[in-house]
């Protein structure tokens, strides 16, 4: 199970937003590729990067920032605003490792088949964020008509491998992971599910690992509050 810490950008600034509002944000960083740096340096492979404004509908683009942060040897996997396959490309090509598709393939899952074929099942990701049970899009401030199994379901069959399980409902507020759920999705799909959202003590960790059905989770708050350093949740990992 990998260990992604999150890294939310807005305006430049490492921010956490609260269920995915963009009014109810706490600040924790004016640095990103310092942020990234002391993950690396506590032992992270990974890092999520996440580019809140082009989640929020914005054209700001980080992809300098994403070059930065896979120099220093840590692989990314990006998200926010990817909403056509050049923006992916532009992302991969500064670095990334994976893409991670929402709204895209939420409203055009036909298009499912065709990302695997140019990125590579490996690189691509897709957002299966629910809200009130249906899957969420357009940085989680819309509902679509698809359940997470059911859309999970039908990208599993033109070859989509991982996916990201997001309750945006315990998003940010460290009321701890849904794990029922996002277990429940892999299970129903066959997909690696990468959990996020609420993570809130170390029990979580060893609750997600011990399914035995999780193929990663993110970790923002808890890291960036200090209810548990990186080092520890790494060493939970071990055991």
């Amino acid at each position: 199970m990998i260990i992604y810490p999150a890294i939310d950008i807005r305006q430049g600034r490492v921010v956490r937003l609260l269920h995915g509002d963009p009014h109810l944000e706490s600040v924790y960083g004016y640095h990103p590729v310092a942020t990234a740096q002391k993950w690396r340096d506590a032992g992270a492979e990974w890092v999520h990067i996440v580019n809140l404004d082009g989640t929020l509908g914005e054209e700001t683009t980080i992809f300098d920032i994403v070059q930065q942060i896979a120099k220093l040897g840590l692989s990314v996997q990006f998200a926010g605003g990817l909403r056509n396959f050049d923006a992916a490309q532009q992302a991969i090509e500064a670095g990334a490792a994976r893409v991670v598709f929402g709204t895209l393939l939420v409203k055009q899952p036909e298009l499912a088949a065709e990302a695997v074929q140019k990125f590579g099942a490996e690189r691509v990701v897709v957002a299966l964020d629910a809200k009130g049970g249906q899957v969420a899009t357009h940085g989680w401030q819309e509902k679509s008509a698809w359940s997470p199994v059911e859309l999970g379901q039908r990208l599993a069959a033109d070859g989509i491998r991982h996916a990201l399980y997001t309750d945006v409902d315990k998003d940010g507020d460290l009321s701890g992971v849904n794990i029922e759920a996002t277990a429940a999705l892999a299970d129903a799909t066959g997909l690696q599910v990468i959990a996020s959202g609420g993570v809130a003590k170390l029990d979580d960790i060893h609750a997600l690992k011990a399914t035995g059905k999780i193929g990663g989770v993110i970790i923002g708050r808890a890291l960036y509050a200090g209810i548990f350093s990186l080092e520890e949740v790494l060493e939970a990992m071990a055991t």
